[in-house]
């Protein structure tokens, strides 16, 4: 029972954040970015921002091999930051949009069967 809490606490789950900033003057870099971009979205990251996805991992262990699949597709050119945060510290981030406030949306918990 305690090992069950212990997987889903708020200091052991992770958040993955992908900051980036890819050159999108020609054709062929526009390509390269788009396909970053569904390489992250089919690794199950969703968009927070224009150049910011995150995703939502159960556990540091988890949250590696995801970071580990972002820097397989790292474009050529451009900037990219990977960024790894508790679910705690996520928690306690502040959203707005001008200077209202965004109530957060609550991340849905992922099933494991193994």
């Amino acid at each position: 029972m305690n090992n069950r809490l212990n997987r889903l606490n708020q200091y052991r789950c992770m958040w993955v954040l992908v900051f980036f900033d890819l050159p999108t003057e020609t054709v062929t870099e526009r390509k390269v970015a788009s396909r970053f971009r569904k390489n992250l979205l089919n690794d199950g990251f969703t968009m927070f921002q224009f150049s910011i996805y995150m995703r939502h991992c159960p556990s540091r262990e988890n949250a590696a091999v995801h970071i580990k699949r972002s820097k397989n597709a790292l474009p050529k050119k451009g900037k990219v930051c990977i960024m790894q945060i508790t679910d705690k510290q996520f928690g306690m981030m502040e959203l707005f949009h001008g200077q209202k406030e965004v109530e957060k949306e609550i991340p849905n918990q992922q099933l494991e069967l193994f």
